[in-house]
């Protein structure tokens, strides 16, 4: 439990950075008796990557003012996606899929599910966080064997994945905006990227970079002419 517990504990330093909180809020251990009641609503996203898992938010009071301030369009799902994606970057690449809101009911009982108070000044807590590691992807120890596998074998089974389908994202470049900002922004806002003009894009599968490449239009379309392969085992 050592390598979760570790993975639990920054998962939830990077989320408590991210909450849109009044005050700033610090990870504590979580105690049982000052758990919230069972029909609270949570936030629970699922992130797939090498290292999977099941990500949960209790902080509706906590981000009160902001929801209040950022409007009826806005849900508490929203207001803490950015938390919950810096949560999930802090495990590695991969997917976050859709935030849901659903009662909290007897997640913090599983004893899968690593549970962390957010406490303010006072030590009271504020927000609760759960996180639920699926899986841990682990390289080989130094001098292990490598497993063998007979090569008409190896085809056979990467056959079968021929027609699986991958989701390819092409990247031109990032920004953070303070969620003030995003929620002022409207049309003809010019967003400032990190990357030049005229730097390939990113081509990204389920996360990682695998290529990059230069925008081009085909048809009418825009596409991406590869222009650069990155390595699976460096990430350059």
């Amino acid at each position: 439990m050592t390598t979760v517990t570790t993975k639990g504990r920054a998962a939830a330093e990077a989320l408590a950075a991210l909450l849109p909180t009044a005050v700033p809020l610090h990870v504590a251990d979580f105690d049982p008796a000052a758990a919230p009641s069972k029909d609270v609503a949570s936030v629970r996203a699922h992130f797939v990557g090498s290292t999977s898992a099941d990500l949960l938010v209790v902080a509706d009071q906590a981000i009160a003012d902001a929801l209040a301030s950022a409007g009826d369009d806005v849900s508490v799902a929203d207001a803490v996606r950015p938390a919950l994606e810096s949560a999930a970057a802090s495990l590695g690449a991969g997917v976050l899929d859709t935030a849901e809101i659903v009662p909290l009911g007897e997640a913090f009982t599983d004893p899968d599910l690593e549970v962390f108070a957010l406490v303010g000044e006072d030590g009271v807590a504020q927000a609760w966080f759960g996180i639920r590691v699926r899986l841990i992807a682990t390289k080989p120890e130094s001098g292990a064997k490598a497993s063998t596998m007979d090569p008409a074998t190896e085809r056979a089974r990467m056959r079968l994945l021929h027609d699986v389908e991958l989701v390819l994202t092409a990247e031109i470049g990032h920004t953070r905006l303070p969620m003030h900002q995003v929620l002022d922004l409207v049309p003809g806002t010019i967003l400032e990227l990190d990357r030049a003009a005229g730097s390939p894009a990113d081509v990204m599968v389920n996360g990682r970079l695998v290529a990059r490449g230069e925008v081009v239009v085909v048809d009418e379309d825009y596409g991406i002419r590869i222009t650069e392969i990155v390595s699976v085992e460096t990430g350059e």
